[in-house]
């Protein structure tokens, strides 16, 4: 490809509402250009870069048995009532009529559309498993779409769905998934790490993540350094830090701590360590019978709720939001911030942390304001609590059942696999006949990747404050020509057209900027873009037998004689594509 034949359009300028670095790089590289909030085309390059993304995918879930197909964008709202979700969904899902009245809906997925295909022609268990995916445009009308392709409306997903016979069939089915996207990430080339996830709207029963590991991750990972164990923060298990409550020591006493409403200001005041005081969250709940309850979670102070746990309580599962002001009032008797489980208005639900369960002579709120009891104790000042994990886990916890301690870093989630048993196959009658002839529920498994999010993802992780450095897998070229003085010098021109030939030949995406550009400027575009290998032909380097090849990791060129270019960059190459 020569430049001149190219569309570029790159910029110094840094918009106003790109807040993350991936954003940032890819509208001043001119790689996307906004129409409205979250929604983007996607330019020459970016296309280049998505293919690229694209064409592993499809390999590895070719290779693993899958067969591809294409899903509509727009799919019928009688599916999606039939599986619950037109309305569980949320306002995420955008909803339309056609011109006759009837209900569409623009897909997020497709676990409605693929089930429905399954349930009209899959109908013997010699046609199982079966294995369906496609790459599809989706859209979901995000409240507040940001971070560029990070967050955005309209998206690129690969999204493929397993049908099998049984269970231990369709665990065979994600395994076989789970390996393959193992595949996909290493030949994209990013450090990753795949974590136990909780299912969310998709539902089902056992779920990993795929977190591209980056410090402008909003998804925190937890994992053990000495061992395989990993897994999304909303998920991991918090241990006990108290092997056995201690007997107690001091008296209940309420006493004064002014202006103290946070645990850490309570910690201060009293001169005591902040592992010594316990937080009061207060949550409304509903029962299996719409009724609502008030419920009293404690951690330690220097801890946090975890509502993915929660949410799975049996007492939560119903339903559950932070209480009111008004509801804690009538309560405890006091405003939000010295609130505590002893000698509460009313009956409240009281549900301890394990660790908050084994701890002694803990300070909690007095239910008035400006006061804190110090010295409770569990059995002689309060009743006994339910004792669940409701915490998120710090780093530095005791990982739990092996060796080491745990370790968080910031990821982003750019694939997704669930197994879903009969979820959507049990409301969409997707059943077979087995071989004595009587029907049975398929059981499903379902498996995504946000192509387009991914393409974000490997800038968040490799770039530098120059611009993007592009693994190789996926980089829009893979080597860039930059003659210096291609107007002006034939031999210039000679010598760069020789190695942009031979490296086609053997099949590397170069691009030849033919453009004639100021040599500061031609670099620094080159370098925001990313590409991996610059190649400088210069008329001065020739007269001294020199052409530089420089990677765009490092910051240093080296020297080679024109006869010795070719082979070294195509060394380089290989080494680039195959060192994932």
């Amino acid at each position: 490809m020569l430049a001149t034949h190219f569309h570029l359009n790159t910029s110094k300028e840094v918009p106003a509402d790109a807040e993350v670095i991936s954003h940032q790089l890819m509208m001043r590289s001119g790689m996307i250009r906004k129409h409205a909030g979250g929604i983007y085309t996607y330019m020459p390059l970016a296309l280049k870069v998505l293919r690229k993304i694209e064409h592993i995918v499809r390999t590895e879930m070719n290779n693993s048995g899958a067969i591809e197909i294409l899903m509509p964008v727009v799919q019928p709202a009688e599916l999606w009532m039939q599986t619950e979700r037109w309305d569980a969904y949320g306002p995420e899902l955008l909803r339309l009529k056609d011109r006759h009245g009837r209900d569409f809906v623009l897909q997020p997925t497709s676990e409605e559309v693929v089930t429905d295909i399954v349930a009209n022609e899959i109908h013997s268990w010699r046609q199982l498993p079966v294995n369906f995916y496609h790459i599809q445009t989706k859209f979901r009308d995000e409240r507040r779409p940001r971070f560029g392709l990070m967050r955005g409306r309209e998206f690129m997903m690969k999204d493929a769905y397993s049908f099998d016979r049984d269970e231990a069939s369709a665990l065979k089915s994600y395994d076989i998934m789970f390996n393959a996207y193992q595949r996909i990430f290493s030949a994209l080339g990013l450090k990753f790490r795949a974590v136990n996830a909780d299912t969310g709207s998709i539902g089902g029963s056992r779920s990993h993540e795929f977190q591209v590991i980056a410090d402008t991750g909003e998804d925190l990972i937890v994992y053990n350094p000495d061992s395989d164990y990993a897994a999304n923060i909303e998920l991991a298990q918090a241990p006990c830090l108290i092997a056995e409550r201690a007997t107690p020591t001091q008296a209940l006493e309420r006493v004064p701590t002014p202006g103290a409403n946070k645990c850490e200001l309570v910690a201060e005041q009293l001169g005591l360590p902040l592992t010594q005081t316990v937080k009061s969250v207060v949550y409304r709940v509903t029962d299996a019978e719409g009724k609502h309850h008030i419920c009293l979670l404690l951690v330690r102070g220097d801890h946090e709720v975890n509502e993915v746990k929660i949410g799975k309580l049996e007492a939560f599962k119903h339903g559950f939001e932070l209480a009111s002001e008004e509801d804690i009032i009538e309560h405890f008797g006091s405003k939000p911030g010295f609130l505590g489980p002893v000698q509460t208005l009313k009956p409240i639900t009281i549900i301890a942390d394990k660790t908050v369960a084994n701890m002694s002579d803990f300070v909690c709120g007095g239910n008035q304001e400006d006061t804190h009891w110090i010295g409770v104790n569990w059995g002689r000042d309060l009743p006994e609590p339910i004792v669940a994990d409701i915490r998120n886990v710090v780093a530095g916890d005791p990982a739990i059942g092996e060796e080491g301690t745990l370790a968080i870093e910031h990821g982003i989630e750019v694939g997704h696999v669930f197994f879903l048993g009969d979820k959507y196959s049990s409301k969409l009658k997707a059943t077979y006949l087995n071989e004595q002839g009587k029907p049975e529920v398929i059981q499903m498994g379902c498996y995504g990747i946000g192509v387009s999010r991914v393409m974000a993802a490997a800038i968040e992780q490799n770039h530098d404050d120059r611009g993007i450095i592009w693994p190789m897998p996926m980089a829009p070229f893979e080597v860039v020509i930059c003659p210096i003085g291609w107007g002006k010098s034939e031999e210039v021109r000679t010598q760069a057209l020789a190695i942009y030939e031979h490296l086609k030949s053997q099949g590397i995406d170069v691009i030849l900027d033919n453009r004639d550009t100021r040599p500061g400027v031609m670099f620094s575009e080159w370098e925001l873009i990313g590409v991996p290998i610059r190649v400088t032909v210069g008329e001065r380097g020739l007269k001294d037998g020199i052409i530089e090849v420089q990677e765009r990791s490092k910051t240093e060129s080296v020297k080679l004689s024109p006869s010795e270019v070719n082979s070294y960059i195509i060394e380089l190459y290989h080494h680039l594509k195959n060192t994932l």
